[in-house]
């Protein structure tokens, strides 16, 4: 346990056609700041998240953050990018440097602007998290190569329709009480479940509510040292985090298994001398539905092949044994790609301090976080746990 979160921030996620990248972080990196209850002065380390690929004309967006203030200049700062787990990468790269005592206090800030992209463009975007070698002509984008690993997966293991369906009504559900989410509507399972004009089929199995939304948002975290931490308002620490990439290649794995997803679960817990079962919630990657069935057996929730089990007998709804995305997840809350880890992180801080409004679940003592990159090749586990 090296660092701890003290501060958050978060943009409403959506179509922002006022808004740019810049005033995004800015926002983000000022209430961030604000809600930790420090200034730019006390800033040792500045971390941006933004995948861009092409959703942005300007490509060097690290020293963005310092229009922030004017005290944040000649501070260091550093734009990662590891394709959808980019804001994990950003908030796992702050750890490292907090870790290694080069940092006290780092800011880090997650952010993405995809809807003033022409919907064929943001296809093309999309694909460079795969691998084009393979993907690039993959049609409906990031979408088709999602569909085809629900089609086998459906393939190996039956129709899944029903599960896919009750994750993204409970997903929709939870949303609607989450002020910072795009689609704030319950939707509801016969919707869901059922091909309609407003629900079509978008690729294989995938329809349209199967699909996470395009976004344009920030979110921002403001992290330090255990010791620091709790001298300030609260301390939400990081229990353990791991991080282990795949193959970029789908042919050279098993894409129904999420592979990657379970050794980086595996490692995290074993860290954290914690087993699935002493979590009271988790944020997961539902950049699909069919991406959220399948991380239930990847993070050992059940057998594989039986994840469809976890939704349809209530596991992961928010009263159920494992509440899964109680913030609505990818699918409600939306995907600004940068923003999305730093959104995770800030969602599970909101719940383990008490501050989550109608998302709250109950006394929640330990949340994990689970954000991926393309098809669980870039793949980061956090456990955080309330200090203070």
């Amino acid at each position: 346990m090296t660092a701890c979160i003290v501060g958050w921030s978060h943009t409403p996620f959506g179509k922002h056609d006022a808004e740019t990248v810049e005033s995004l972080i800015v926002k983000a990196a000022v209430e961030a700041m604000d809600h930790a209850g420090i200034g730019p002065g006390d800033v040792d380390e500045i971390v941006l998240g933004h995948f861009n690929a092409g959703f942005s004309a300007q490509d060097f967006t690290a020293p963005l953050v310092l229009q922030a203030d004017a005290g944040l200049r000649f501070k260091p700062a550093t734009r990662v990018e590891n394709a959808c787990a980019t804001g994990s990468a950003a908030v796992h790269q702050a750890i490292k440097a907090i870790d290694a005592k080069a940092a006290r206090i780092v800011l880090v800030v997650g952010v993405e602007q995809m809807t003033r992209t022409p919907g064929p463009e943001i296809g093309k975007y999309l694909l460079k998290a795969s691998y084009l070698p393979e993907d690039g002509e993959t049609p409906m984008g990031f979408a088709g190569v999602f569909g085809k690993i629900a089609a086998a997966y459906f393939q190996k293991y039956g129709d899944n329709s029903d599960a896919l369906a009750r994750i993204a009504a409970k997903n929709h559900r939870n949303g609607v009480a989450n002020p910072y989410a795009q689609m704030r509507k319950d939707f509801g399972y016969d919707f869901c479940r059922t091909e309609s004009e407003k629900n079509p089929f978008v690729a294989g199995p995938l329809k349209r509510t199967d699909c996470s939304l395009v976004s344009d948002g920030a979110a921002a975290l403001v992290l330090t040292d255990v010791e620091t931490a709790l001298r300030m308002r609260r301390a939400i620490a990081f229990r353990a985090v791991s991080h282990v990439q795949d193959f970029l290649p789908m042919s050279k794995r098993d894409v129904t298994a999420m592979e990657g997803c379970t050794v980086a679960w595996g490692k995290a817990l074993e860290k954290a001398r914690l087993t699935l079962d002493d979590l009271a919630f988790v944020e997961t990657h539902d950049c699909f539905t069919v991406a959220e069935l399948i991380e239930y057996e990847a993070m050992g929730l059940t057998p594989k092949g039986e994840g469809k089990r976890a939704i349809i007998e209530g596991w992961t709804e928010k009263d159920g044994r494992l509440p899964v995305n109680p913030s609505g997840g990818l699918k409600a809350k939306g995907h600004p790609i940068g923003a999305t880890g730093v959104s995770m992180h800030a969602m599970t801080a909101m719940q383990l301090n008490g501050d989550a409004g109608d998302m709250q679940i109950a006394d929640a003592q330990l949340g994990g976080v689970f954000n991926m990159g393309g098809v669980a090749v870039a793949n980061y586990v956090s456990i955080l746990e309330r200090l203070r």
